[in-house]
């Protein structure tokens, strides 16, 4: 009886056990699964940083290399420099070429400005010659004014001579029959004689008016002549005068030379653009730089990624903002602590599963696989605070999303 209480109580026992066994294999396999869905973690990531290829923007020789390869130089440190001479022969030629310029206008300004004298002077003779024909106009006036008194004064005087002459002609005859006397006979032909004088000087003075007149007349025609050539004078001067416009508009275009030239020779040194680590440089000082292409690579070591590609399925669970840890395999003993920055929309189809996108029909492949594989997806973790030579690009790394 004892036995069989002892054989009883046996297998009780092993039944609880197991029981307890299968309950916690549950349990855990529950919190495994739990933590898988709510907390993914993935050891197939990478370490991933930004990287440029450095390339001069001028051409020449390198004659200083200042860096070497899988150094680390901080932010405007010199990477490498060009010989720089050429680039300063076109600096100064380009200054040069403003200088001249700037000469140029000078002295074109100084022309200008004579020939705007030489209009004031045109100007002046115009209105000089202006006077002088207006004057010239009155002086012909009063010369014919002169002549027609002139002309008054000699039919005056003629007319007094033949009355006087009329009347010496007609009391002579009477002298013989002694109806006048002999002192009337003489005042008769003093008079004749002073009046034939007058005459003359009228005459001559009418003829001195009629010249003045035609002095007159020749000096007012000068006069227009001198007016007409101040005017050709003037329109010459006018057509003269030139503009600096021609000039000033070309001054745009030699300070654009001068800054293209400054801007070359100072692109001769080439300056690191941020914290960097140089990588793959295989030149030396003397190699030659071609514009444009690169001469080596500079790995951004300011910000750091752990890119993990993540199962579909636990995507649902994944946001942008949430934190992460960062594991190294070659340094498993250090937790980074990052941030997720991003969740991949897309990878590429695989053609054994989805088929070739081909012009006309899609290429759909047919399978009979009975284990269909979850996609992955690549999951960016910017890690915060990396310490500057920890990371590697392409290194393994495990990532734990740790949520909010």
């Amino acid at each position: 009886m004892k036995i069989n209480t002892n054989l009883m109580t046996r297998k009780q026992l092993g039944r609880l056990l197991s029981i307890g066994i299968v309950a916690s294999a549950v349990a855990l396999g529950t919190a495994v699964l739990f933590r898988s869905n709510f907390y993914p973690r993935t050891d197939d990531a990478e370490i991933f940083a930004n990287f440029i290829g450095i390339a001069p923007q001028v051409e020449g020789p390198i004659i200083r290399l200042n860096v070497h390869d899988n150094q680390f130089v901080k932010k405007g440190e010199l990477l490498f420099e060009i010989d720089d001479r050429p680039y300063k022969y076109a600096l100064e030629k380009a200054q040069s070429d403003q200088a001249t310029l700037e000469g140029q206008i000078e002295d074109e300004r100084r022309k200008i400005a004579a020939l705007v004298s030489g209009v004031s002077v045109s100007q002046a003779n115009i209105h000089s010659s202006q006077a002088d024909i207006n004057r010239s106009a009155a002086a012909v006036d009063q010369a014919r004014a002169d002549v027609t008194n002139a002309e008054q004064g000699v039919n005056r005087a003629r007319a007094e001579w033949t009355y006087s002459n009329n009347n010496l002609h007609r009391i002579e005859p009477l002298l013989a029959k002694q109806f006048v006397t002999v002192d009337q006979v003489d005042r008769a032909r003093t008079s004749e004689t002073a009046q034939a004088e007058a005459l003359k000087q009228a005459q001559s003075q009418l003829k001195l008016s009629q010249a003045g007149l035609q002095s007159t007349i020749a000096q007012f025609e000068h006069s227009k002549a001198i007016l007409e050539e101040s005017r050709a004078q003037h329109e010459q001067s006018m057509n003269a005068v030139t503009t600096l416009e021609p000039l000033i508009n070309q001054r745009g275009a030699r300070i654009s030379a001068i800054e293209t030239a400054q801007y070359n020779l100072n692109n001769c040194k080439v300056y690191a653009p941020f914290d960097t680590r140089v990588t793959n440089l295989t030149i030396s000082e003397g190699a030659y730089a071609h514009v444009g292409q690169q001469v080596f690579t500079l790995i951004d070591a300011r910000t750091w990624w752990a890119i993990g590609n993540f199962r579909e399925g636990t995507l649902q669970h994944i946001e942008p903002g949430m934190r992460a840890d960062v594991f190294l395999p070659s340094k498993p003993n250090i937790r980074l602590s990052g941030v997720v920055d991003s969740i991949g929309f897309g990878t590429t189809p695989d053609p054994d599963v989805f088929g070739r996108l081909e012009p006309g029909l899609p290429d759909a492949q047919r399978t009979l696989n009975w284990v269909h594989l979850a996609s992955r997806y690549p999951v960016r973790v910017r890690v915060q605070n990396p310490p500057p030579s920890l990371f590697r690009v392409g290194e393994s790394a495990v990532v734990e999303i740790r949520g909010h």
